[in-house]
């Protein structure tokens, strides 16, 4: 090969890590690459366990041998030859950051340049009068004097300022002695001579101002020397000095070096009162978090379509604690209280009422108050306890800050009132945001900074979030776009990013958007290789690699290498998919239905009061552009409310009027998500459906086991006396970078094999515990499938299942930790199809399962659906596929925007209905990959 041509793209001989199979290409750089193929063909393995593992490795060894001793020896990926890597950056679908103080703003480094931004050019308030609060110097005063109209004439003044036990007499005569002749008293200028003789004891000092210099404004005065006399008359007043213009009617100019107004000090404005994070800006009653522990409006009032006469207040119930309520009801018509109209009619004004009481009735605070009191009794303790939880922090409503802080603005917004904007605002109140030419120039590298992170936030179709979002609530795919907008915003160029299904959780509207994004990064110089399925952004690359035919041992090969052009002439089911000689297609009928629940008046987040059916025992999709309110709805009412309703217990829903339907129809309610099923890497599939229980016992069966004493619990990497105890049963030990990804290294006690050497002596039909769990499913499955011993049909049974969800491919040992989103969704919907006790009454609630899935598995995904739904169970799907979508019973359609211009149901029907539905994005996509005239 050309030397020279290898310089222009990544050249990779001989690739041999997991499942490739001596794979040898090359990816041409400063493109747009994306390397696809179904589900554990190895797309992740060529993308981040071969290149970006190798990148990582040689940045690790051209560091020093001092640093490198604290990192241990990291392996060189199994691979002959790489050629042409440049510096690697991994954009995964990481595990969501728990941290509360960790939001969005905080992520991206906008609250960062926000914090500068105020610090520099913020405006304090007063809170009192609304007017701003300046500090000024000696400069800004004589600035202002020179800057009077031509031949005014002016006193610089300070007010009379008495020591302590003196007078205004013997104040105003050691004045005279330092030089001061006159004063300014009734409204015009004396000499103090003339004065003393009318100063009594009641003569207060605030009547008289003392005059330190007199000026006629031309353009011949000395400013150095107004200067002069305005240090001296600040020095006098105490920071304080007046500006008189004299005239038929004196003008008067106060000025204050000290940073206060109406009897309040300030404090000057630094970068740290505006961080939550620091001592300095948090407030002090939640330090920062926003939630304190206290008493939980929604446990008081579990159910607010009740009234307060029909007992909303849970406290308020019985004979003992109704008085409280008793004592409202018989006065309400005193202040005209509707204590018949449901809890969440009332208005803000008369919660809070009803919180804080008045001269008629004791309200909740003093309620609570007296129970906290009488807490040594234990019926009261149990109370107080039953109503504490975390609740908005009342000192700062939320917004982390202390109050201090809220009293600047930057074009009439606080920071607080910044980070609750939807980006998308923010972006526009940046755009119109006007500042005189002073501020201007001290915010000019600030605010490109905070526009340029702005925009890419909204380029990658997060515009709907705010800045004050905690990051332990985004999605994984929200997640993974955030780092990407701050990859960009970082500008780096000539680097390599490699990034895992950008394509998550966006809307097909938006994924054109995305692509834009991935050009630019692209065009910065950069070479940018994307895991993908999602078929426009196939479409869109420059290059793709095709890893295939199969998944498992039957992947690990090049498929295909090129353009998408050459795809029409291609094989595989990339290619088939792409070119149309294969597709998914929209069933011709669906499943009936009779019976179903429903939310009425869903209003958590951005959702407008709106009502929702869920058709029972068959599949329903909820669709919706980003940030339309699925979340909202599915994890923040749908699953607490019924939960809560079945099983008396759970996380609190969000709010909504009431949920009705057929309830009795339902015993359980599961939701599937991508949540980590263990964070341990001893965690993993064959372990999570059980079957790892039997094989274990199969193992200690063995006549060599038996021998030498080795139970169950020896084949146990969780427990101590079989593992490995260097590794922990690991089989690999963690290395701490600092500054970087953890480091994965092989244990060299065990060489990887996570049992003492003992264990492993320990052979079934010659194979180790370790070979065992080296196995894939499809192995596995052979593999014991050879022996009907009624352990060995056993394990077949339960792994069997697996494969039926499209792990076959899976290794038994495979750590979850490594699972994508998808996987982890599929190995837990095994799990359920394992159950033996399924009783037919259970909602499931699945959110993107097809997360990880090539288009060719996402037929088996709904054959396992089908499996759920012909046991009599309900099936609920968040989703943004098409493919999914058109195969659902039922659509409801969210939006028609993401945030504030989201939260409303723009259709429910079946999927040809909303092929049909002009207002629906979603519809407009379905019926353009599915070729339906609308």
């Amino acid at each position: 090969m050309d030397k020279q041509k290898r310089y222009d793209s990544i050249y990779i001989k001989g690739a041999r890590v997991h499942n490739l199979k001596n794979v040898t290409l090359e990816i041409p750089h400063n493109k747009l690459v994306v390397v696809t193929g179904l589900s554990g063909s190895g797309k992740s393995t060529l993308a981040f366990d071969t290149i970006f593992a190798e990148g990582q490795r040689r940045y690790v060894e051209s560091l020093s041998a001092y640093a490198r001793q604290f990192m241990g020896k990291i392996d060189k990926p199994q691979v002959d030859l790489i050629e042409g890597i440049a510096p690697a950056i991994a954009i995964q679908q990481h595990i969501n950051n728990y941290n509360p103080r960790s939001t969005v703003g905080t992520t991206t480094e906008i609250y960062e340049y926000l914090k500068l931004l105020f610090a520099r050019v913020g405006h304090t308030f007063s809170p009192v009068t609304g007017e701003e609060v300046k500090c000024y110097t000696q400069g800004d005063v004589a600035d202002y004097v020179v800057g009077l109209p031509e031949s005014s004439r002016v006193l610089i003044t300070a007010p009379l300022l008495l020591r302590e036990g003196q007078g205004v007499i013997e104040r105003l005569t050691l004045l005279v002695k330092d030089g001061l002749q006159r004063v300014w008293y009734g409204g015009r200028m004396r000499l103090i001579e003339d004065v003393l003789p009318e100063m009594t004891e009641r003569t207060s000092a605030d009547e008289l101002d003392i005059i330190v210099d007199r000026v006629v404004v031309s353009q011949e005065n000395d400013v150095s020397t107004i200067e002069e006399s305005v240090a001296r008359a600040l020095e006098l007043g105490d920071g304080i000095c007046s500006i008189i213009t004299l005239g038929e009617e004196s003008d008067r100019r106060e000025f204050s070096t000290r940073f206060e107004a109406d009897g309040i000090t300030f404090e000057q404005s630094t970068e740290h009162l505006f961080s939550f994070n620091s001592p300095l800006g948090a407030c002090p009653k939640c330090d920062g978090y926003g939630k304190v522990t206290g008493i939980d409006e929604d446990l008081v009032v579990p159910d607010k379509n009740k009234s307060i006469y029909d007992d909303a207040i849970a406290c308020w119930r019985g004979e003992t604690m109704g008085r409280w309520k008793d004592q409202l009801v018989l006065a309400a018509h005193k202040f005209d209280f509707p204590v018949h109209a449901p809890y969440y009619e009332l208005t803000r004004e008369q919660k809070q009422l009803l919180w804080r009481g008045n001269s008629y009735f004791k309200g909740l605070d003093e309620f609570f108050q007296y129970i906290s009191k009488e807490r040594y009794k234990i019926q009261y303790r149990v109370m107080l306890s039953r109503f504490t939880g975390k609740t908005i922090c009342p000192e700062c409503g939320g917004r982390r800050l202390r109050p201090e802080a809220l009293y600047v603005q930057v074009g009439g917004k606080n920071i607080a009132e910044m980070v609750e904007m939807p980006v998308e605002d923010l972006v526009a109140f940046f755009d119109e945001l006007k500042m005189d030419a002073y501020d201007a120039a001290k915010s000019e590298r600030i605010l490109v900074e905070i526009k340029n992170r702005l925009q890419y936030l909204t380029d990658v179709g997060l515009g709907y979030l705010t800045l004050n979002r905690l990051s332990s609530t985004l999605s994984g795919g929200e997640s993974q776009r955030i780092a990407l907008s701050s990859a960009l915003g970082n500008n780096l160029t000539g680097s390599l990013y490699i990034l895992d299904e950008p394509s998550i959780g966006l809307h097909p509207r938006d994924t054109a958007r995305l692509i834009e994004v991935l050009k630019r990064l692209r065009d910065l110089g950069n070479t940018v290789i994307v895991v993908e399925h999602e078929e426009e952004i196939i479409r869109a690359a420059d290059h793709i690699v095709d890893i295939g035919p199969g998944a498992g041992y039957n992947g690990g090969e090049v498929v295909y290498n090129g353009p998408f052009e050459g795809l029409k002439t291609a094989e595989g089911l990339t290619a088939d998919y792409m070119m149309g000689r294969k597709s998914i297609p929209m069933p011709v009928q669906v499943r009936g239905w009779n019976n179903y629940i429903e939310i009425k008046g869903a209003r958590q987040n951005n959702l407008k009061g709106v009502d929702i059916k869920i058709p029972l025992n068959v599949m329903t999709c909820i669709t919706g552009v980003s940030g339309s309110g699925k979340s909202s709805f599915v994890k923040g009412i749908l699953y607490p409310a019924v939960r809560r309703k079945l099983n008396e217990t759970g996380l609190k829903p969000g709010t909504y009027d009431s949920l009705e339907g057929d309830l009795k129809l339902l015993e359980s309610i599961e939701i599937i998500d991508q949540n980590p099923i263990g964070t341990s890497l001893r965690s993993n599939p064959v372990t999570y459906t059980k079957a790892y229980n039997t094989i274990r016992r199969l193992f200690a069966a063995q006549p060599y086991a038996e021998n030498n004493g080795l139970t169950q619990g020896h084949f146990s990497f969780n427990r101590a006396g079989g593992r490995c105890e260097e590794c922990q049963g690991e089989g690999v030990i963690k290395v701490e970078m600092q500054f970087m990804a953890d480091v994965e290294i092989k244990c060299e006690r065990c060489g990887g094999r996570r049992f003492s050497d003992e264990v492993l002596e320990v052979r079934y039909r010659g194979k180790s515990i370790y070979d065992v769990l080296e196995m894939t499913v499809d192995d596995a499955v052979a593999f014991f499938g050879e022996d009907k011993e009624p352990m060995c049909v056993n394990i077949v049974n339960t792994l069997s299942v697996l494969q039926e969800v499209g792990l076959g491919y899976v290794k038994l040992g495979q750590p979850t930790s490594t699972l994508s989103g998808g996987e982890i969704q599929r190995v837990k919907l095994a799990s359920f199809l394992l159950k033996d006790d399924d009783s037919g009454k259970t909602l499931f609630i699945f959110d993107e399962p097809t997360t990880g899935l090539h288009i060719h598995d996402i037929s088996t995904l709904m054959k396992a659906f089908d499996a759920l739904i012909a046991r009599g169970n309900t099936v609920v799907i968040v989703e943004h596929n098409i493919d999914v979508i058109k195969c659902a019973d039922w659509v409801v359609d969210l939006g028609p925007e993401g945030g504030a211009a989201g939260g409303r149901v723009v259709f429910e029907g079946t999927p040809q209905e909303l092929a049909l539905c002009k207002e629906s994005y979603t519809g407009r996509y379905l019926a353009m990959r599915n070729k339906i005239v609308r």
